[in-house]
């Protein structure tokens, strides 16, 4: 009985150690957002305090009032701002997965000659950071007139994203048996069938979370974004924190506050899909 109880004592103990050990270690991942947050509400008399003041001691809204109001620094035009992170973000995501699939799909089931080569030059491409591409892609796009234009910026983060998307997507679908397609076509099924009501939601986690980190990419990405935009038509949220700095001076509150307005959007998108992401696994492989 003793040995028992120990051993219950022990469990009990190792469990509370563990959760004691998760919550430390999301605190200190969250802290700097929570940080962000708090300093887009505080004054920024707070925000450049030494030592930091860890507490705020008042909170206001004013910089969210003066940032959607237009009455911000230099009226800083941030749904225009945001519109354009939308639709850049949003259609190379789509364009990114569909390729993709169609990518990692051919490479997970198909034979032919210089897959193996292919494959690994699609992701050799990912050893190459995005701003080492920035000025010979501004050369190209300002050779074809694409320079601050909403079809530059999609094309260029669909080609960022593919090779990883076509990675991922590629190792779920190897997950996949080929047996549950082949036994779909038996039944009746076309090719097409078998791939849309069989293969695709086994797979459909591994999709979506290409879709996740494609569009996190798009929304985020600096580099190229502030090399290859010029105006309101197309400058993403990234680069629109730039209008909050000036030549001596830094609207940090201001700074604080568009960066948790492009927070928001990712974490939404990220919870919604985050459902899905256990239903593919257990959906439309194999009939009663």
């Amino acid at each position: 009985m003793e040995a028992n109880t120990l051993n219950r004592l022990n469990r009990r103990l190792l469990k509370i150690g563990h959760l004691i050990s998760l919550f430390l270690a999301m605190s200190i991942i969250c802290l700097p957002g929570l940080w962000v947050v708090l300093s887009s509400l505080r004054p920024t008399v707070e925000i450049m305090a030494k030592p930091p003041v860890w507490i705020p001691q008042q909170l206001s809204f004013d910089a969210y009032v003066s940032m959607f109001s237009g009455a911000g620094r230099g009226g800083i035009p941030v749904l225009d701002y945001f519109i354009n992170s939308v639709i850049i973000a949003a259609s190379s995501t789509i364009i990114a997965l569909v390729v993709g699939m169609a990518g990692g799909y051919a490479f997970a089931r198909y034979r032919f000659r210089g897959k193996t080569a292919i494959f690994v030059g699609f992701m050799l491409t990912r050893t190459v950071p995005g701003i080492a591409l920035s000025l010979p892609l501004f050369y190209v796009y300002a050779r074809l007139g694409v320079i601050d234009t909403h079809f530059g910026m999609i094309m260029a983060y669909v080609a960022l994203n593919v090779p990883f998307t076509v990675w991922l997507i590629d190792g779920f679908f190897r997950q996949v048996p080929k047996d549950l397609a082949e036994a779909a076509q038996i039944d009746g099924c076309t090719r097409w069938q078998a791939f849309w009501q069989v293969e695709f939601p086994l797979a459909r986690p591994g999709i979506a979370s290409a879709g996740i980190f494609a569009f996190l990419i798009s929304w985020n990405e600096f580099a190229l974004a502030s090399q290859l935009t010029r105006s309101t038509n197309s400058k993403t949220l990234p680069v629109g924190l730039l209008d909050y700095t000036a030549e001596f001076t830094t609207d940090w509150r201001g700074m604080c506050a568009l960066a948790v307005v492009m927070i928001i959007p990712a974490l939404a998108l990220t919870f919604i899909v985050q459902k899905h992401l256990v239903s593919g696994l257990t959906s439309g492989a194999v009939k009663g």
